[in-house]
């Protein structure tokens, strides 16, 4: 099985899991919890794969529900409102603080 399925049914397996957190949260996380099954052994060891800067590929195995890592497309991608943005593009503009350390 290629990668790319991997990744699609890796995918799937989390959009099951989160329709079951769903409507468990619906009802009020009531006792017992829900039944979910088990991640298919051949999508545990799945790695990023992202190829890094020295060219060969990412092999960090904690990766997020996208398929990749933290550092391969774990991250955040900005602001995306106008006020989000105005107030990220102050921190820019703020002097920096001195800071006196103890001797």
């Amino acid at each position: 099985m290629s990668t790319q399925e991997q990744r699609k049914r890796l995918k799937a397996y989390y959009k099951r899991c989160n329709a079951i957190y769903a409507e468990r949260l619906l009802v009020g996380y009531q006792y017992p919890q829900p039944k979910i099954e088990p991640m298919p052994s051949d999508l545990i060891s799945l790695k990023c794969g992202a190829k890094t800067r020295a060219g060969t590929p990412c092999k960090q195995k904690a990766i997020y529900i996208n398929g990749r890592c933290k550092w391969h497309g774990g991250c955040s991608t900005g602001a995306k409102t106008e006020e989000g943005k105005k107030r990220s593009a102050m921190n820019g503009f703020c002097p920096k603080k001195k800071r006196s350390y103890s001797s």
